[in-house]
């Protein structure tokens, strides 16, 4: 029988205080509604994340940026560690370095001005804000972080160079999407299933051809389930090692507001449900259950999705603007 499909279902744990003036006025607000989403329903941010994956028995990787908590209080970064822990899954380390010019004392020498993406830092820039955002998420309680992904996808050759530094093995910054992700790798149009880089594991955001051919990632707020699922089946039937999800701690909330997102509610919901009640062709995973062995199928096809999936999409997408 054919090992199981390996699925990384990621989240992206952020907080964002809408634009960078009065942050110390707007950050209680914007802690409650990234962390918590708190509504007349119930929490639609964390705690509905976590409810969902538990009522399922899945297991989930949760890439946390830290250095808003540099900006505002270990404290902060605390809660959000132990809400994750205290479910049973894993944290592993985000970094969205926009916030270096927003902490003091500063973290590395040039602090002059807002540099947004990862990939605008040198190699020991990114090396010592990767280290800091390591021992920031260990005073939380986190005694091993093994893996990391760049804000925005925006890593480039010198993030690798960094992660190697630091001792990290794994790496999820790659998606071959974005245009920002890895474009200093001159095979980057090829890279789409895992590949090793400065002896790091760099395990690349999952994509799919859509019903009109073009290639999208799999992220859930930006999916229909069909899509998600027909995207993993034709995944396992190419015989691909691994898939990986993506969303975020604030996708099951309608934008700007903690009212929840119905629509992207159900599609997680049916994913995790569709996971349970097929064990036998996925299993999740976190990366510290990685043997650090190669299962790398370069040439293996894209996996497509119907018209009628990505239609549904379409649909979905309307209801919500509505």
């Amino acid at each position: 029988m054919r090992a199981p499909l390996t699925v990384y279902l990621t989240f992206d744990v952020e907080v964002w205080c809408n634009g960078w003036s009065d942050l110390d006025a707007k950050f209680p607000a914007s802690f409650e509604r990234y962390v918590y989403g708190r509504s007349k329903d119930g929490d639609y941010a964390l705690p509905k994340t976590l409810e969902i994956l538990g009522r399922n028995a899945l297991r989930g990787v949760f890439f946390v940026e830290p250095l808003f908590a540099a900006r505002f209080g270990q404290r902060y970064l605390d809660i959000i560690v132990g809400m994750i822990h205290g479910q049973g899954q894993e944290v592993q380390l985000h970094l969205h370095p926009e916030w270096t010019d927003e902490i003091r004392p500063a973290l590395i020498a040039d602090v002059s001005k807002k540099r947004q993406h990862l990939s605008y830092y040198t190699r020991e820039e990114q090396a010592a804000l990767i280290g800091h955002g390591v021992a920031m998420l260990g005073k939380s309680g986190c005694s091993r972080i093994d893996a990391f992904r760049a804000g925005s996808f925006a890593a480039n050759r010198a993030t690798y160079e960094a992660l190697a530094q630091v001792g990290l093995k794994h790496d999820s910054s790659f998606d071959v999407c974005l245009p920002i992700s890895s474009a200093d790798l001159d095979e980057r149009a090829a890279l789409l299933r895992p590949f090793v880089r400065e002896g790091v594991r760099v395990h690349p955001m999952s994509v799919f051809r859509d019903g009109f051919g073009r290639l999208r990632h799999a992220q859930v707020g930006a999916c229909s389930f069909m899509e998600l699922r027909q995207g993993l089946e034709a995944a396992y039937a190419a015989g691909l090692g691994e898939y990986v999800v993506l969303s975020h701690n604030f996708e099951m909330l309608e934008p700007g507001s903690c009212v929840p997102d119905r629509v992207v509610m159900n599609r997680f919901s049916k994913l995790c449900a569709f996971l349970a009640r097929e064990r036998g062709r996925f299993r999740t995973a976190g990366f510290a259950d990685e043997d650090g062995e190669d299962a790398i199928t370069a040439g293996s096809p894209i996996p497509k999705v119907s018209a009628w999936a990505t239609g549904v999409r379409y649909l979905e997408q309307a209801w919500r603007r509505l």
